[in-house]
């Protein structure tokens, strides 16, 4: 199910859905997902940038707890046509410190309605939790 909407629109589902950190576009232009998009698009718009790319590669991270700690980054394939946006693919991958991929979950078939939340999107990479084992008792005591 595609939906085309414009990038305000495109924005603020995302954002509603807690895609409100910073991403780069194109491996740059870091920002709020409008603004970063934006900033793009002006680019290619006054030629610094050239031909803008009819997919555009978005990424940022949908949780940081420090260098120190593991990660999950996203990237988005956002279709562009016409003033019109729509989510084309998802990746989420979770990194330990060192960059290592621990866990990878990708999403197609995706429009930016049925998009998961962050949450959702984080738990397709997290473990889950483990079922503790209650020890059996020991019998009575005297």
């Amino acid at each position: 199910m595609e939906v085309l909407s414009d990038l305000n629109t495109f924005a603020k589902i995302l954002t509603d859905k807690g895609y409100n950190g910073y991403f780069h576009t194109q491996g740059a232009y870091p920002g709020k997902l409008k603004d970063s998009i934006s900033e793009y698009l002006e680019n290619c718009r006054n030629g610094t940038e050239g031909t803008p790319k009819p997919v555009l590669l978005v990424t940022g991270y949908l949780q940081w707890a420090g260098e120190d700690k593991p990660h999950v980054q996203c990237s988005m394939w956002v279709k562009h046509l016409n003033g019109k946006f729509f989510l084309n693919k998802m990746e989420v991958k979770r990194k330990d410190q060192y960059g290592h991929l621990l866990k990878q979950s990708e999403l197609t078939n995706l429009s930016v309605v049925n998009a998961p939340k962050v949450r959702e999107a984080i738990a397709l990479v997290s473990d889950a939790p483990k079922q503790q084992v209650v020890p059996k008792g020991r019998g009575f005591r005297h």
